[in-house]
Formats: structure tokens, sequence, C-alpha cells
């Protein structure tokens, strides 16, 4: 499937694609682009299948979306872009790595989801079966209703939602999400990640400490090729955007 895609950017700059989290959407790079990197360079972020205006079809496995991207940056003519991906999307460039390493200039991994423990890949799949986990009174609500509130630039986060949701008749906002692709991502983000030695080009790993997501093993297998350490919480480009924007900057700038 050939994805939808935002780009920033003059085209003849080198290019760099970014994909985005579960449940998230290409548009979770527009700050960081048009802020920052597209002085640089031409950012693109596909939609991912089963997310925002990219079709909803499934399969949803690891195997289907590394081929939609593959397809996706063949129709941009882009041959060996640069990579940045956020949470699931960092798994996502693991996984292309695996398959497709020669597709892959320089990879940045943003709080990457590596590997989820099984119980929790469960817990929060079934929680995102219910109307709560995609619906929301208004985008404000939502934001305000996340665990990592506190620690959050909140008019970016806003501005960031206000992106992936669609008004419902009354009044309330629904995710651009397919729920079934959801689960399902969740489910597969349990199984072993491909090894470390599928990063045989420079890659960097930027993480949240205080999140926990990326466990010490993780760090230790994955972070060879660079390690940048950010404060506040998982949506790095909410909590740590500065940090975030300059780390990556450097390193793709090198």
């Amino acid at each position: 499937m050939q994805l939808h895609v935002s780009e920033w950017g003059d085209r003849e700059a080198p290019p760099v694609v970014c994909v985005h989290g579960v449940s998230g959407h290409g548009g979770r790079f527009a700050q960081l682009a048009e802020e920052r990197w597209a002085e640089r360079f031409h950012v693109v972020a596909p939609d991912l299948r089963g997310h925002g205006r990219s079709g909803w079809d499934p399969p949803w496995d690891f195997a289907t979306h590394v081929a939609d991207l593959i397809e996706t940056i063949d129709a941009l003519g882009l041959t060996q872009p640069d990579w940045v991906g956020h949470s699931f999307g960092g798994r996502l460039i693991l996984e292309l790595a695996a398959r497709h390493p020669e597709r892959i200039r320089r990879a940045v991994l943003l709080d990457p989801a590596i590997h989820i423990l099984p119980e929790v890949a469960e817990w929060v799949a079934a929680t995102e079966l219910e109307e709560s986990a995609c619906v929301w009174e208004s985008v404000e609500a939502w934001v305000a209703e996340r665990e990592d509130a506190g620690g959050i630039d909140i008019a970016r986060a806003v501005a960031d939602v206000a992106l992936q949701v669609d008004a419902l008749p009354d009044g309330r906002v629904r995710r651009t999400t397919d729920q079934g692709a959801v689960v399902s991502i969740y489910r597969e983000l349990a199984t072993e990640p491909p090894p470390p030695e599928v990063l045989t080009m420079p890659a960097l790993l930027l993480y949240a400490p205080a999140y926990g997501l990326v466990r010490d093993e993780h760090v230790a297998a994955y972070g060879r090729g660079g390690i940048v350490t950010v404060p506040g919480m998982h949506m790095v480009m909410w909590a740590a955007f500065d940090e975030t924007a300059d780390a990556v900057e450097r390193f793709l700038s090198d």
C-alpha cells in the first residue's frame, strides 16, 4: 500500500523519513519539521496503515508495514534516506533494517518500543477495545487526561492531537485510527525484536529513562552507535522538544 505522506522542506535536500508510533500520525513530526529540520532536510512522514489518511485494511503485521514503507519511498523516488522512528516507528525501523538494510542511510530511534513485555502489551491492547481509548469530549480533555500531562508542553500536545481527530456529530472527537490495527500492533510488539546486529548503519538511540519503555538491556544492545537521554516521558516531541530536535539534527548533519 502506498501511504499518505506529509512533507516539509526542499525536495532536493537530504531526505529524512519519519515514522510515527502506534495510534499516532505523520503530522506528529510537523512541529519538529516546521520549526527545525525542514531548514536543512526534506522531511517525509507517512501515516501508517490503519492510521490517519492512509488505508486501514488489514493485515497490520510488521512485514506488511515494512512493505508499505518501501512502496511509499519507492513512489517518492527515495533510494536510501535517513530514518527517524518514534515508539512503534522505532521498532519498524529495526524491522526494516532486518529486511532491507540497503534502504537505510542512518537511523534514529526515538524512545523506541523495541519490545513490550507480553503482559503489558495485552493489557494495553485490551484497553484499546474500549470506546474511551479513542473518543474524548475534546482535544483539550484528551491531553489533560494523559498520565504524562504534568510533564509535557500542553500547547504542543494540543496542536499535535488536533491534527489526528475527527469531529463527531455530538461534539466529541475521535482519533483517526482503526482500533483493530492498534490492538494488533500492541500484540505484535510483544514478539522478539530483530537483533541489534541488524543496525549495520550509523544509528542513534534517544530515549527518556524516566518512562522506562527502553529497558537497560535495550540500551546496552541497541545503543552502541550512540545514546542520548532526554528528560520527561515517552512523547519526547512534547516533553523534550529542543533536546530531541538538537540531537537528531546533530546526528543527521554529521
